[in-house]
């Protein structure tokens, strides 16, 4: 049940801020216990370079909206 939820949810690549899905994201990684999403490998790479500059911001971007 939880893989069939994420498989119908939408990201947000946190480097360039493509919207995909989970058929359509490229790569994966997680940092402090959180998965994201990337639209290719070079994205998951500049996050993995400083995952804390990326997840700060998109938490940023989500506090926003609220």
């Amino acid at each position: 049940m939880k893989h069939e939820q994420a498989e119908r949810k939408s990201f947000v690549d946190p480097v360039c801020g493509m919207a995909i899905s989970f058929q359509t994201a490229a790569v994966g990684s997680e940092y402090r216990g959180k998965r994201y999403y990337f639209c290719s490998a070079a994205c998951r790479e500049q996050f993995e370079a400083d995952p804390e500059r990326y997840a700060r911001a998109q938490w940023q971007h989500r506090s926003r909206r609220g």
